[in-house]
Protein backbone atom coordinates (compact mmCIF):
# COMPACT_ATOMS: atom_id res chain seq x y z
CA UNK A 1 0.00 0.00 0.00
CA UNK A 2 1.35 3.47 -0.61
CA UNK A 3 0.95 6.64 1.07
CA UNK A 4 0.34 8.78 -2.43
CA UNK A 5 -3.04 10.68 -2.71
CA UNK A 6 -5.10 9.27 -5.08
CA UNK A 7 -5.76 11.02 -7.61
CA UNK A 8 -9.09 10.35 -9.71
CA UNK A 9 -8.33 8.74 -13.21
CA UNK A 10 -10.24 11.49 -15.29
CA UNK A 11 -12.13 14.17 -14.45
CA UNK A 12 -14.35 17.16 -16.60
CA UNK A 13 -12.70 20.73 -16.98
CA UNK A 14 -14.31 23.89 -16.45
CA UNK A 15 -14.07 24.64 -20.25
CA UNK A 16 -15.55 21.33 -21.69
CA UNK A 17 -12.74 18.84 -21.83
CA UNK A 18 -11.51 16.46 -19.71
CA UNK A 19 -8.69 15.08 -17.89
CA UNK A 20 -7.23 11.82 -17.53
CA UNK A 21 -4.34 10.85 -15.11
CA UNK A 22 -2.29 7.70 -16.00
CA UNK A 23 0.79 6.12 -16.01
CA UNK A 24 2.73 5.96 -19.25
CA UNK A 25 6.24 3.10 -19.16
CA UNK A 26 8.68 4.54 -21.70
CA UNK A 27 11.83 3.93 -23.75
CA UNK A 28 14.32 7.35 -23.02
CA UNK A 29 14.43 7.64 -26.23
CA UNK A 30 10.67 8.09 -26.49
CA UNK A 31 10.92 10.32 -23.62
CA UNK A 32 13.77 12.36 -25.21
CA UNK A 33 11.53 12.81 -28.47
CA UNK A 34 8.64 14.11 -26.13
CA UNK A 35 11.19 16.49 -24.41
CA UNK A 36 12.32 17.85 -28.01
CA UNK A 37 8.82 18.47 -29.05
CA UNK A 38 8.14 20.33 -25.61
CA UNK A 39 11.37 22.34 -26.60
CA UNK A 40 9.82 23.36 -30.31
CA UNK A 41 6.63 23.65 -28.12
CA UNK A 42 8.07 26.14 -26.02
CA UNK A 43 9.85 28.06 -28.34
CA UNK A 44 6.88 29.02 -30.35
CA UNK A 45 4.92 29.99 -27.48
CA UNK A 46 7.54 31.73 -25.49
CA UNK A 47 6.98 30.01 -22.59
CA UNK A 48 8.22 27.06 -20.24
CA UNK A 49 6.38 23.92 -21.36
CA UNK A 50 5.80 20.61 -19.50
CA UNK A 51 5.97 17.15 -20.83
CA UNK A 52 2.65 17.23 -20.30
CA UNK A 53 1.52 19.56 -22.65
CA UNK A 54 3.53 18.31 -25.15
CA UNK A 55 2.00 14.86 -25.01
CA UNK A 56 -1.40 16.45 -25.23
CA UNK A 57 -0.11 18.76 -28.14
CA UNK A 58 0.99 16.35 -29.82
CA UNK A 59 -1.97 13.56 -29.58
CA UNK A 60 -4.31 16.71 -30.53
CA UNK A 61 -2.38 17.89 -33.91
CA UNK A 62 -1.58 13.90 -34.97
CA UNK A 63 -4.91 12.95 -35.32
CA UNK A 64 -8.15 13.54 -37.09
CA UNK A 65 -11.38 14.98 -35.77
CA UNK A 66 -13.00 12.71 -33.24
CA UNK A 67 -14.94 9.85 -34.78
CA UNK A 68 -17.52 10.45 -32.80
CA UNK A 69 -18.35 13.74 -33.54
CA UNK A 70 -19.15 12.51 -37.27
CA UNK A 71 -23.15 12.14 -38.08
CA UNK A 72 -24.15 8.62 -37.74
CA UNK A 73 -24.44 7.89 -41.54
CA UNK A 74 -20.86 8.83 -42.28
CA UNK A 75 -17.63 6.68 -41.71
CA UNK A 76 -14.00 6.89 -42.46
CA UNK A 77 -12.96 5.63 -45.76
CA UNK A 78 -10.56 3.84 -44.48
CA UNK A 79 -12.92 1.61 -41.32
CA UNK A 80 -14.85 -0.39 -44.24
CA UNK A 81 -11.79 -1.98 -45.06
CA UNK A 82 -9.22 -2.31 -42.21
CA UNK A 83 -11.14 -5.04 -40.37
CA UNK A 84 -11.16 -7.35 -43.98
CA UNK A 85 -7.16 -6.90 -44.47
CA UNK A 86 -6.37 -7.95 -41.47
CA UNK A 87 -5.13 -11.57 -41.86
CA UNK A 88 -6.99 -14.56 -40.91
CA UNK A 89 -5.87 -16.11 -38.57
CA UNK A 90 -6.44 -20.63 -38.74
CA UNK A 91 -8.94 -22.58 -37.33
CA UNK A 92 -11.61 -19.63 -37.26
CA UNK A 93 -14.36 -19.55 -39.59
Amino acid sequence: MTNTPQVPAMHALPDGEAELSLVVRLPWEDLARLGQEAGRLASQMQRPVTLDEAVSHRLRSARPSASHARPSGEQPAAASTAVTSLPRISGTA
